[in-house]
């Protein structure tokens, strides 16, 4: 049965954001909002999706700790959900992309239109210099930067890897960052099509103000993350153990 639900989860997953992809593209042109709002709704609908078909729900803590205005939202990344499923509670928002994602049929237009900041990864330090470019921009207008800190999907349980990226934007700016720790990996693992029942919990947790040293920033936002995100994978294992077995692979 868990086979079928995420087989059936994954291919309405597809058809439900090329739906909203379409019927979108006549509110696109001429205001991001729009681009973002299909976003959001692609969101909330793929969450929800999610609990009925596999039976996995979502809960959100520490949405308090997230302010009004600009700010950077640095999350742990242990699957594709996080993508989505943060931006629902994102007023305006925008991540950092690789350019080629800008020529992608339909997808690249949502890109462009929603000033989403495009990025050529293999240019060496002018792409930092890109990047740093387009969140000045960004926080100016009040917008959220949306960053992955490893930069890429890590396995639950595997060692942290982050990257210095992050801290460049933080240190080039005057904006807090808040840490996000979760435990998506446990239900919806990097790499696998299975979608595992449960409760998935996402933490936003209190926010890192500005003007702390670069390097001081950097360990201090992955202790926060790790420290946190071991506390939600201990807290859903304790709940399912079966979890430690398919998941992580401890033995019985």
């Amino acid at each position: 049965m868990l086979y079928v639900r995420s087989f059936v989860f994954n291919v309405l997953f597809y058809i439900n954001l090329f739906i909203i992809m379409i019927t979108g593209l006549p509110f696109l042109f001429g205001n991001r909002r729009n681009g973002l709002e299909s976003g959001r709704i692609w969101g909330r609908t793929s969450l929800w999706l999610l609990k009925k078909v596999c039976g996995v729900s979502i809960e959100y803590r520490g949405l308090e700790n997230v302010p009004d205005g600009a700010c950077i939202v640095a999350s742990k990344h242990q699957s594709i959900l996080e993508t989505f499923a943060i931006i629902p509670h994102m007023s305006d928002f925008t991540f950092v992309v690789k350019d080629q994602l800008k020529y992608v049929p339909i997808f690249g237009l949502y890109m462009v239109y929603s000033e989403q900041i495009a990025i050529n990864r293999k240019a060496g330090a002018s792409a930092m210099t890109q990047v740093v470019q387009g969140t000045r921009k960004a926080f100016s207008q009040g917008r959220k930067l949306m960053i992955f800190p490893e930069g890429t999907r890590k396995a639950v349980g595997a060692p942290p890897d982050y990257k210095f990226g992050v801290a460049q934007v933080y240190g080039a700016s005057d904006v807090c960052c808040v840490p996000v720790a979760l435990n998506a990996g446990l239900f919806w693992p990097r790499r696998s099509f299975l979608r595992r029942p449960g409760k998935l919990v996402i933490e936003f947790l209190p926010a890192i103000e500005p003007g702390l040293d670069k390097k001081e920033f950097l360990k201090l936002l992955e202790d926060k993350i790790e420290t946190a995100t071991n506390k939600l994978v201990d807290e859903a294992v304790t709940a399912d153990p079966a979890l430690a077995v398919s998941v992580l692979g401890w033995e019985k």
